[in-house]
């Protein structure tokens, strides 16, 4: 059996990096999304309002959030789960969803924090982790499934 074969069995035994990949940042968004409900966790919790820029809670004391902002994180997370698993799919959920937040970046850029647009809301630090979440979901879509193992897809 050579490198290659092992390493494909192997994959698809388990599923592939990609697969791997799309699950654990599904589970971090559903993580997330609890986390910003919890008292402590998120400060200023009692000052959360269902959506708008008027919702003061800050998940860390850093992200402004919303109970809408938190069901975003809760449905990106079951979508993350269920779309690991396929390779396909997986990667889908990875590139398709690091270009929402690319899109929710530029969107944080240039909408008033202080307007009713705000209606995720959004913060700065909130901009900057989008950023970062789109181009990190965006490159683990895009690597993992050129990868040996990776059943095909991107290859």
């Amino acid at each position: 059996m050579t490198e290659d074969t092992r390493l494909r069995s192997r994959s698809t035994a388990s599923g592939s990096p990609v697969q791997a990949a799309a699950a654990l940042v599904g589970a971090a968004f559903l993580l997330v999304g609890v986390l910003g409900f919890i008292p402590g966790i998120t400060t200023d919790r009692g000052s959360m309002e269902t959506a708008g820029h008027e919702s003061h809670a800050l998940l860390l004391g850093l992200f402004q959030v919303s109970v809408l902002h938190n069901v975003v994180h809760l449905l990106f997370g079951v979508a993350g789960m269920a779309l690991a698993r396929t390779p396909a799919s997986a990667r889908a959920f990875l590139v398709g969803g690091g270009a929402v937040y690319l899109l929710l970046f530029l969107y944080g850029l240039v909408v008033d924090k202080d307007s009713q647009a705000n209606f995720v809301p959004l913060n700065t630090a909130d901009d900057w982790l989008h950023l970062v979440l789109g181009v990190g979901m965006i490159a683990l879509g895009v690597l993992l499934a050129k990868r040996p193992g990776a059943t095909g897809v991107g290859r």
